[in-house]
């Protein structure tokens, strides 16, 4: 009876484990755009067919505006050469850009890209976007933290854990279907969170999303997010990556190789 007791547990342990396990997708490329080697992108976001790009390195940092369907450069505002930007993210009639170390988050009007303010955030700006109230940020730990996006003052914050275990370095974030989306610094990976509970409920691996022969010395790690609110279509790009790829995310268990 003891030992009838004992695998009975095990089971009913196993069970709420397989439970709670994170869902493992991966990807199949539909479609590319080209994009500058130059970009050290920190933030991504495509609005109204516009393309928003911020970038980053100390007197490299800028924000861009395309026009999505041909990629032309429509607008560009450079930050002070002491300031690395971060992740950016679309709001209304303003666009919020991230800082670095300097402990700022710059506020843009979004009809020309005029700096209005510079809001104080506490620690380190990784990335940034919105639930459609508050700005939601990352600071490089396994926190993401809810900001009223007049004020910058922090609302909520949230521990990020995947099956009980801390997630760390979140990068740049995207809000897709009421979850946020994290690219985590120097993996080839995108966990999907619920902002409620902080809860990683997915993991898509992009493993092989750029092909080696197409890395160069300056290439660097995986980073970007955008979903076209036209048709849905979920891009994801690097820092000094050639390309932008739209993507289909995949079950693991239901892909075969990677398509390209």
């Amino acid at each position: 009876m003891k030992a009838c007791h004992l695998i009975c547990s095990a089971l009913l342990a196993l069970v709420a484990l397989t439970a709670s396990a994170t869902e493992r997708y991966t990807f199949k490329i539909l479609e590319k755009k080209p994009q500058s080697r130059s970009h050290f992108v920190q933030g991504l976001q495509i609005i109204d067919g516009m393309l928003f790009v911020g970038t980053g390195g100390y007197g490299q940092s800028r924000l861009l505006q395309y026009r999505f369907t041909d990629g032309e450069l429509l607008a560009e505002q450079r930050l002070h050469p002491r300031l690395f930007g971060e992740g950016i993210t679309v709001l209304g009639e303003h666009i919020y850009q991230l800082t670095w170390r300097a402990r700022r988050l710059l506020v843009y009007r979004r009809a020309d890209l005029q700096p209005l303010v510079a809001l104080s955030i506490p620690g380190q700006g990784w990335g940034l976007t919105h639930n459609g109230s508050q700005l939601i940020y990352s600071d490089g730990s396994h926190r993401l933290y809810f900001l009223d996006p007049d004020t910058a003052q922090r609302q909520r914050t949230v521990a990020v854990l995947e099956d009980g275990m801390p997630v760390a370095r979140l990068n740049e974030l995207e809000w897709i279907d009421g979850a946020v989306w994290a690219n985590v610094w120097q993996e080839d990976r995108i966990v999907i969170i619920d902002p409620a509970t902080g809860e990683v409920t997915g993991s898509i691996d992009l493993q092989g999303l750029l092909p080696l022969p197409e890395r160069e010395p300056s290439t660097d790690v995986l980073n970007g997010i955008a979903v076209n609110p036209e048709d849905g279509g979920i891009w994801v790009t690097g820092k000094n990556w050639p390309w932008m790829y739209r993507i289909e995310v995949r079950p693991a268990t239901a892909a075969g190789p990677v398509s390209r």
